[in-house]
C-alpha cells in the first residue's frame, strides 16, 4: 500500500515520451526544457521513455541477421537496452539544467512482471525507492517497455508496452494525472492524415477510448487505457511538439449521444468456408489452427454466417498451417481490406446508424463486404482502395468535422 507524495503543495504526473519525442539529441534537449520549466513551476514529476525512434527495431534486425530464431529471453535483453539509452541521456540533460534527474531500469524500482518474454504483465510495483526519490526532491526517469520476472530476468511488455508502463506507475503512486507525449496534438476524430477536418477531442470516455484503440486508433495503446480504466488513472494525450491541452481520458463524461470517432484498420483479410459444410465444423477447425497458430482474429459463428478476420501478414501461415491438416476445410480469402470502426453510442441508435452508414457509401459505389458491431462500435470493411474515401464520406455524414 502506497501513500501520495505531498511536496510543496504539487500535484503529481507520471509523464511518458515515445520514441519521436526522444528521436533525436535536439528532441531531448527541447523535452529537458519542458520538464526543467515544469519542474520549475512545482510540479512533481516521474518519467518513463521509450527507446530513440527506430532503435527498438534496428535491434530486432540486428538479432534476426544472427539468427532468425534467437531465444525470446536474449531479445527481450537486448530490446530492453534501446530504453536504457533514452533515459540516461534524458537525465543528461536534466542536470545540465540543474537539476536533479536519475535514469532507472526498471529492475532498480522494481517493476515485476509475469515470467513470459517479449509479452509480459506487470504483476507488481514497488514504490518506496520512487517514494525517497520524490520526497529528496529528484525526478526519477525510469525505463518503460521492460521489467523483471521471478528468475530475476529482464521482460519486455511487448509493443506499446511504455504507454502501459507510464499508467501502472501512475496508479501504483496515486499519481493525479498520467500523460501521454506524443506526435499528435491528442486524440482525433479519425486519422487527420486522412481526413484533414478531423476534430482533437477535448474529452473521451475510457470505453470509447478503449474502443478506438482495439480498432486501429494508433495513438494509445489498448493495454494502456484497459489499466488506466481499472485503476482510475486519470489520462492525458498531448503533444510534446506543439503546446496544448491535449486530450483528457476519463469515465465520468457524459454519456455520447452518436458517434465519437472513426478508427481505421489496414491490411485486414477475411476468410470464408469455400465449400457446403456446417458452420459448427468450420468454426471449430478454423478457432483450433488459428490458436495453434498464434494468430488473433476477430469471427461470426451464427447459423446463418460465419467468417474470419486475420492480420493479412498472417495468411500465408494460415494457408500453410491449414494445407497440412487432415480432412481441413477448404476456404475462400479476401485480402487487402481495411476496417472502419464509427465508436460511439451505437447499441441506442443502431438501426438508423447502419442505414445511414450503408446508403452513404453505397451513394459513392463503395461495397461493403463485411459489417459487425457491439455496444459501443460498428465496423464495414472496404477494399482498401477505397478506404480513405470511404472514411471522408462518413466523417462527413456523421458530422464528426463540426465543432461540437
Amino acid at each position: 500500500m502506497t501513500t501520495a507524495v505531498t511536496h510543496r503543495g504539487s500535484r503529481l504526473y507520471v509523464k511518458k515520451f515515445g520514441g519521436t519525442s526522444l528521436g533525436s539529441l535536439e528532441r531531448i534537449e527541447i523535452v529537458a526544457e519542458q520538464l526543467a520549466e515544469a519542474y520549475h513551476l512545482g510540479e512533481l514529476q516521474v518519467i518513463v521513455c521509450s527507446a530513440m525512434a527506430g532503435d527498438t527495431n534496428r535491434l530486432y534486425a540486428l538479432a534476426q541477421r544472427l539468427d532468425a530464431n534467437a531465444s525470446a529471453r536474449e531479445l527481450d535483453m537486448l530490446a530492453s537496452t534501446g530504453e536504457q539509452v533514452s533515459i540516461a541521456l534524458l537525465a543528461i540533460a536534466l542536470q545540465k539544467r540543474g537539476i536533479n534527474a536519475r535514469s532507472l531500469l526498471a529492475s532498480q524500482l522494481p517493476i515485476r512482471t509475469s515470467a513470459s518474454h517479449g509479452g509480459a504483465e506487470i504483476t507488481q510495483i514497488e514504490t518506496a525507492y520512487l517514494l525517497q526519490l520524490l520526497q529528496e526532491g529528484i525526478v526519477p526517469i525510469i525505463a518503460g517497455f521492460q521489467g523483471i520476472n521471478a528468475n530475476g530476468d529482464i521482460t519486455t511488455l511487448g509493443r506499446g508496452g511504455s504507454d502501459t508502463t507510464a499508467v501502472a506507475i501512475a496508479a501504483a503512486l496515486h499519481a493525479d494525472e498520467c500523460q501521454i507525449f506524443t506526435d499528435v496534438d491528442g486524440v482525433f476524430t479519425t486519422d487527420p492524415a486522412i481526413e484533414p477536418t478531423a476534430r482533437r477531442l477535448d474529452a473521451i470516455s475510457f470505453t470509447e477510448m478503449l474502443a478506438l484503440a482495439r480498432n486501429g486508433a494508433k495513438v494509445l495503446h489498448p493495454d494502456s487505457v484497459a489499466t488506466a480504466q481499472r485503476c482510475c488513472v486519470p489520462l492525458r494525450v498531448l503533444s510534446s511538439f506543439n503546446p496544448g491541452r491535449g486530450t483528457l481520458i476519463v469515465d465520468n463524461l457524459p454519456r455520447s449521444s452518436g458517434i465519437t470517432g472513426i478508427a481505421v484498420a489496414h491490411n485486414q483479410a477475411l476468410l470464408t468456408k469455400a465449400v457446403t459444410v456446417g458452420n459448427g465444423d468450420f468454426n471449430q477447425q478454423m478457432r483450433q489452427l488459428l490458436q495453434h497458430c498464434g494468430v488473433a482474429f476477430e469471427s461470426n459463428d451464427t447459423v446463418s454466417d460465419s467468417w474470419f478476420v486475420v492480420g493479412q501478414q498472417h495468411i500465408t501461415q494460415v494457408v500453410t498451417a491449414m494445407e497440412r491438416q487432415p480432412d481441413s476445410i477448404p476456404v475462400n480469402c479476401q485480402s487487402s481490406l481495411t476496417r472502419l470502426s464509427l465508436v460511439g453510442a451505437i447499441v441506442s441508435s443502431f438501426t438508423s446508424i447502419s442505414n445511414e452508414l450503408r446508403l452513404m457509401l453505397d451513394g459513392e459505389g463503395i461495397d461493403v463486404k463485411l459489417s459487425s458491431w457491439s455496444a459501443t462500435t460498428l465496423s464495414v470493411w472496404v477494399d482498401e482502395a477505397n478506404a480513405d474515401k470511404a472514411v471522408r464520406v462518413l466523417h462527413h455524414a456523421f458530422g464528426l468535422n463540426k465543432a461540437q
